[in-house]
């Protein structure tokens, strides 16, 4: 599972046992479960039978290859060339793949997708396993991709505007400041010349022959490999890689394929980028090892992985308790060692999102903490809780590992062919873990950052908003904040952890009825307190139980002046602890235990949402049972909470498509009463009300009898019982009984058109808005369902592959019942401020074939093959049920009904499609369009 990468984690044995445990020099073993070969040819393959999902394979073609093998006349081509392959094949010529694959319920984009790297390029393809002639074609297509793209002139060119549109959407204050910086974290490298996306002078201009180059110099089966991870037979699929793929062979005087490597410096490089269009303000700190970095392929590189793991879990828990101080110096910091651009070069590195005031303190706190760790190391108790965590992350892998779903393995597989990282099974890195563990010493753990800080081959990146004084932070300002070395730093001081959520005596209540239902395979406990506990018992995931927990009430239950001095604070209180924990004792109490409880306040209704493995479910109860009855009150946690939103809302204006929505959401619903406009200024902020918002909170969990809570997972019947009981029916009952509230807040009515000017880039977003009110009906929310969906199969076909004036187009819609019953239906894509009005025109056309002539009767099988593949597989996940149970209960609906989806799809006719396009998209309608400030007339 290569967990040991994660910075996730308690027996503590002598180093001198170590050598008795294992031998540091052995290779670590490949999974028996996956069958790994090579052809005549080169192409290596993987194959793995796994049954989950049921009926389903995942295909994948890896190439080792892409950006960064561009010659100077080929910028961009490697991804070019991943495009052209959807485009048309020897077998599936035009675009009659994309068509083919959406009839057998593969979705574009969703399913179906691809994406080009500095070093790779790797296709995705799921489809039916349980159909010969489907799989057949599923293989047929990835042969196709590997060797048989048309690459006609006329398909290229065609091409072009797609991908410079999809160049288009990158354009942006993040992109003009990577273009800044990389050339310094980059030096001297081809990686920094490279970018996969390429330029838009050489998308337009590229000479035809030079992607028929680049196509066959690198698409050749020794730099490719086919992963084929299913419910399928082992043996048949081999067979289906030699028929299709052994018979190609690797071009004459093929060029070598070239490793890049990141030159290393003497000097340390300071890169300091602003625009006024950035959104958030980031500094980064980069130690570049001096070496070349390799693979982890024996048992004594996966314990030095585990030491660099559990050295990440330590430091990353001493800078989180920065962010939960009153005036944190970072909205989020962390660290680790780990991989840079390419393959070839790790760094120690240091991040830091902050206010655009605060990058100085923030690099002065993260090196702080860098030269703690480096004077005086860490605790024996951190490591210890970082151990814990570790072992439980592992041991969760460890129990799921016959429930994983197939694409679980897909990058494993796919690493060891690129990289050659081992691919170990879980039962053996379970039982490695186990044994490693305690063998790793806090000297080891200490000893690391001695050889991750140095002076040479440092890299100190600073990006953000142009600063409101008008001032620029110096280099010289950085090196002096980075300069921590005179600095009086004292040892990390641990604090006491306390023993329990619970501070109070328990009284339990009882289960008064117990109801079964069959149909749904789920229980009802009735407690003496008046709240319901529902579970469903799965089989799913051996590890994961999912939780959910509503009452009606929210927001809406009180007047708008208070709601307005309230609304944001609510979402800080929670941050405040509870049973006398604040966060950060929390989280060292928490350690070990894989379990999460968030609770929330929203329009109409309050509750919670979380999951817990079996093990910690009763932490799960207790952290309930904690926040309904001894949350903490903590003006400085309120105030750290609230300079943190402050911090990270603070610019968001400046991002053009941010100002867009505001702009757009005010005029559509600015003229409610309750309307609050998002984001949040610092005055909205200064406005709140810490202790009303508080009141708020307890008033909303003051009475547990109107509460429901929702369980699906790997549950008991005792464990349901007992822990209901205890837990549950002991909170406070006030019989208050309460129901949703429509509070008469809608959107604006009739057509409008309105257009926003913002930003300097040469690119604009479209967006339209169907809204209004209705009766509810399950039968006309599936067909807004498949309206959507059809209208976007319509929408690519149209404004992409025969204009070129999108990379992507999307529409979707449905009804709601609650507070009041409403439709709404949206239409969004990027373009070219110059094409945005015809491709406005454009779309309205699709709309009016639709209401004119209904859907393709194609285009509609296609919706119900995608919905029946994605139900399908819904319905053996934890998550799906989950969101039946409550959606259900906040609907006020039978949860029963969700048993008629199949039935309901086959049911669905074009004319009711037809019908719902008619009744929903005419009237009421928002064109909203973004362009660039230079095109204001």
């Amino acid at each position: 599972m290569n967990l040991r990468k994660l910075t996730l984690g308690l027996l503590i044995l002598p180093a001198s046992l170590f050598a008795q445990i294992a031998d540091l020099n052995q290779k670590l073993p490949t999974d028996p479960n996956v069958k790994i070969g090579k052809l005549d040819n080169g192409l290596t393959y993987y194959i793995r039978h796994n049954p989950k999902p049921e009926k389903k394979v995942d295909l994948r073609l890896v190439l080792n290859a892409g950006s960064i093998l561009e010659t100077d006349n080929q910028v961009g081509l490697a991804h070019f060339m991943e495009h052209m392959v959807f485009n048309g094949t020897k077998t599936f010529p035009k675009n009659e793949l994309i068509d083919y694959l959406q009839s057998i319920g593969v979705k574009f984009g969703q399913h179906l997708n691809a994406y080009t790297s500095f070093d790779e390029t790797v296709y995705f393809l799921p489809i039916p396993a349980d159909d010969p002639v489907k799989l057949d074609k599923g293989f047929k297509i990835l042969e196709d991709w590997a060797f048989n793209a048309n690459l006609d002139a006329k398909d290229i060119d065609d091409e072009r505007g797609v991908v410079i549109e999809e160049y288009r959407t990158r354009l942006g204050a993040n992109e003009r400041m990577m273009r800044e910086y990389l050339p310094k974290m980059l030096y001297n490298s081809m990686y920094a010349k490279r970018l996969p996306i390429g330029t838009k002078e050489n998308l337009e201009t590229f000479k035809h022959e030079e992607i028929r180059q680049f196509y066959k110099d690198w698409y050749r089966p020794d730099l490719m490999a086919v992963i084929v991870v299913g419910d399928i037979d082992v043996n048949e699929m081999e067979k289906k890689i030699k028929s299709h793929f052994g018979s190609y062979k690797n071009p004459k005087n093929a060029p070598a394929r070239k490793s890049f490597d990141i030159p290393n410096h003497k000097e340390t490089f300071v890169s300091i980028s602003t625009d006024k269009e950035a959104t958030n303000a980031n500094v980064q700190i980069l130690y570049k090892d001096q070496g070349i970095s390799k693979p982890s392929t024996t048992v004594g590189d996966y314990r030095n992985d585990l030491i660099e793991g559990l050295f990440g879990q330590m430091i990353n828990a001493r800078l989180e308790e920065y962010t939960n101080s009153a005036n944190p110096p970072f909205i989020y910091g962390y660290s680790y060692y780990g991989g840079m651009y390419g393959r070839n070069k790790d760094a120690f590195q240091s991040f830091a999102m902050t206010a655009e005031d605060k990058q100085l303190e923030a690099i002065k706190t993260l090196a702080i903490e860098n030269e703690r760790a480096k004077r005086y190391g860490f605790t024996q108790s951190e490591l210890d809780r970082a151990k814990s965590e570790y072992l439980s992350s592992y041991e969760k892998a460890y129990n799921d590992r016959d429930k994983n779903n197939s694409s679980a393995y897909l990058g494993q597989y796919q690493s060891n062919f690129l990289e050659g990282e081992a691919i170990p099974s879980i039962d053996y890195e379970f039982n490695l873990v186990k044994e490693l563990l305690p063998t790793i010493t806090l000297n080891e753990t200490n000893k690391l950052i001695q050889n991750y800080i140095k002076d040479e081959n440092r890299v100190i990146i600073l990006t953000g908003p142009e600063r409101k004084d008008g001032g620029k932070t110096t280099e010289k300002e950085v090196l002096a904040a980075l300069d921590v070395s005179k600095i009086e730093i004292t040892p990390y001081q641990e604090a006491t952890i306390a023993e329990s959520l619970i501070r109070n005596e328990i009284k339990p209540g009882k289960v008064v009825k117990t109801t079964k239902n069959a149909k749904l395979g789920t229980t009802t406990l009735e407690l003496s307190n008046g709240a319901k506990v529902t579970y469903k018992k799965t089989d799913f995931k051996n590890d994961e139980i999912l939780f959910n927990g509503a009452s009606f009430g929210g927001f809406n239950s009180i007047d708008t002046k208070t709601y307005k001095t309230i609304n944001l604070a609510t979402g800080a209180v929670p941050q405040a602890g509870i049973a006398g924990m604040d966060q950060n004792a929390l989280t060292k109490f928490n350690s070990g235990k894989i379990y999460r409880v968030s609770p929330y306040v929203g329009g109409m209704t309050e509750g919670f949402y979380g999951s817990s493995t079996p093990k910690d479910l009763e932490y799960l109860f207790q952290t309930v049972y904690a926040y309904f009855t001894d949350l903490n009150y903590d003006e400085k946690a309120y105030e750290s909470e609230k300079n943190k939103n402050k911090s990270y809302y603070a610019n968001l204006m400046s991002q053009p498509e941010m100002y867009f929505s505001k702009q757009v959401n005010d005029f559509m619903y600015g003229h409610n009463e309750r309307y609050i406009s998002f984001p949040p200024s610092d005055s909205d902020w200064d406005k709140t009300d810490y202790k009303k918002a508080y009141d708020l909170y307890k008033d909303r969990f003051a009475d547990a009898s109107d509460f429901e809570f929702f369980f699906v997972g790997n549950v008991t019947d005792d464990e349901m019982k007992a822990y209901s009981e205890k837990y549950i029916a002991s909170l406070p009952a006030l019989n208050r009984k309460e129901t949703f509230k429509d509070t008469g807040s809608r959107p604006i009515k009739g057509v409008h058109k309105k257009e926003v000017f913002k930003g300097n880039d040469d690119k604009a977003t479209v967006r339209i808005s169907y809204t209004g009110e209705t009766t509810y009906s399950e039968k006309e929310n599936l067909a807004m369902q498949a309206l959507g969906e059809i209208l976007t199969i319509k929408l690519i076909e149209e404004l992409r592959e025969k204009e070129g004036g999108v990379y992507g187009a999307s529409a979707r819609g449905g009804l709601n019942k609650l507070p009041y019953g409403s439709y709404s239906f949206s239409i969004g894509y990027p373009t070219n401020p110059a094409s945005a009005d015809k491709l406005i025109e454009l779309t309205l056309k699709e709309v009016e074939k639709i209401q004119k002539n209904g859907p393709e009767a194609k285009d509609l099988e296609k919706f119900k093959e995608g919905e029946m593949t994605d139900y399908t597989i819904s319905l053996k996940e934890n998550n799906y049920w989950l969101d039946v149970l409550s959606d259900s209960y906040t609907d006020k609906e039978n949860p029963e009904k969700a048993l008629d989806f199949e039935k309901n799809l086959k049911a669905l006719t074009a004319k009711d499609v037809q019908d719902a396009a008619n009744k929903y998209l005419k009237n009421n309608r928002v064109i909203s369009v973004l362009k660039p400030e230079s095109a204001k007339k």
